[in-house]
């Protein structure tokens, strides 16, 4: 695969050890904008963003040590979700009222958010791997006829490729992009 390519259950064994520096940059780099995009829908500011990750990674930290993935007793999304919701609390709780934020959310409804931010959160891992297999030609089809949803003939003239091209490439790379989100999405549970 790409810069992911240690797997998941591997990276929450490495994490284990607090002083594993290349597991924790691993699971930044894996993490780190799901978590901040879910900051970011919540209403918080970047330099609150940047706190919430670092409270996140200092709780992990604390937990990893003795943390036991088990799928069956519950995903770990859920649970990163759970520290992600607790240090959104924790930091709106530390504002001051004339701050203008609200009160600490609850992390019930945070669940359609957060859904959404790990949906995208997959589809810009899997669109690494799309970038390093599919041409810039392919690539350029797929964003503009299958993401931005213009139409293929003016996809097709402004690639110079014809109708059918296009139309081959969004299907190419759609199969593509659906069998790496799965992948991933087995992978991460």
């Amino acid at each position: 695969m790409t810069q992911h390519s240690v797997t998941h259950s591997t990276l929450l064994v490495r994490l284990r050890d607090a002083g594993d520096g290349g597991a924790w940059r691993e699971f930044l780099d894996r993490y780190g904008a799901l978590i901040r995009g879910f900051c970011a829908r919540r209403g918080l500011q970047a330099a609150d963003i940047e706190d919430v990750c670092q409270d996140v990674l200092m709780s992990l930290t604390k937990a990893m040590g003795t943390f036991e993935y088990d799928p069956a007793r519950g995903l770990f999304r859920s649970y990163l979700k759970t520290v992600v919701v607790h240090a959104i609390s924790k930091r709106l709780c530390q504002k001051p009222a004339s701050a203008g934020l609200s009160e600490a959310p609850d992390p019930s409804e945070g669940e359609e958010p957060w859904e959404l931010e790990w949906r995208q959160y997959h589809f810009r891992r899997a669109m690494q791997v799309i970038d390093s297999e599919f041409s810039e030609s392919d690539r350029r089809a797929f964003r503009l006829y299958g993401v931005e949803g213009r139409p293929a003939q003016e996809v097709a003239t402004l690639l110079g490729v014809s109708v059918d091209s296009v139309y081959q490439a969004k299907s190419r790379v759609l199969r593509r992009l659906s069998r790496v989100i799965d992948e991933q999405v087995r992978e991460e549970g």
